[in-house]
């Protein structure tokens, strides 16, 4: 007599994450092919300022070149959340409810932040100064996006162990955001000297405030 045993086979779909994957790179290969100058002094901003200070003009936060980087950036800092909440038990890395979840909230995020900054900056007369940071900070962190998605598609397909690497990633972020307002500072020195007391207030409410608030949530939730 043949005991026939049915093992239930569980298949993790993870097509969603290759499409966008690839998505990603099909967009920075055209990136790479259209805007070649462009592009090859962007992937320089890790270790040189000659990218913000060739493209200096405010005018680029609408660009395509840069709106196609903060694509990128959205959908890799995304994937970094996902892994994060997954290596904590909070979700799966297949699971796309809560990519969608967390992209959407991402994006949300940063478009409010950006909405208020451009409010304040025009409510205390420096709205330009604002858009000058808003450009730098975009900059800088559409490359963090660049550098993040390889990783995040090595880490998304290896079930390696990746506290530490998380942590690192963490680290390296925290300081980049030091070295993006050292730059702002250093650039913007005498206008933010002369705009001492807005300086502080913005970095209070629309830079420390919102991370805070974001991790008080996440830890308590």
């Amino acid at each position: 007599m043949n005991i026939m045993l049915s093992i239930e086979r569980v298949l993790v779909n993870k097509d969603w994450a290759t499409l966008l994957f690839v998505l990603a790179t099909a967009i920075i290969a055209l990136n790479k092919t259209i805007f070649s100058v462009r592009f090859n002094e962007f992937i320089k901003l890790g270790y040189s300022e000659k990218y913000n200070k060739i493209y200096k003009d405010t005018n680029n936060l609408l660009s395509w070149f840069t709106i196609s980087m903060f694509v990128i950036q959205l959908i890799s800092f995304s994937f970094f959340i996902l892994l994060f909440l997954s290596y904590f038990n909070y979700t799966k890395t297949d699971n796309y409810i809560t990519y969608i979840q967390v992209i959407t909230f991402l994006f949300v995020f940063i478009l409010s932040k950006f909405l208020i900054e451009k409010i304040i900056g025009t409510a205390i007369d420096s709205e330009s100064l604002v858009d000058k940071f808003n450009l730098i900070k975009v900059n800088y962190r559409a490359f963090l996006g660049f550098i993040l998605l390889p990783i995040n598609i090595v880490l998304y397909y290896n079930s390696w162990p990746i506290k530490e690497v998380f942590y690192i990633i963490l680290t390296i972020f925290l300081l980049y955001n030091v070295f993006t307002y050292y730059f702002l500072v250093k650039t913007y020195q005498k206008t933010i000297l002369s705009k001492l007391f807005y300086f502080i207030l913005y970095l209070c409410t629309l830079e420390i405030a919102p991370y805070y608030f974001m991790y008080y949530w996440v830890t308590k939730n």
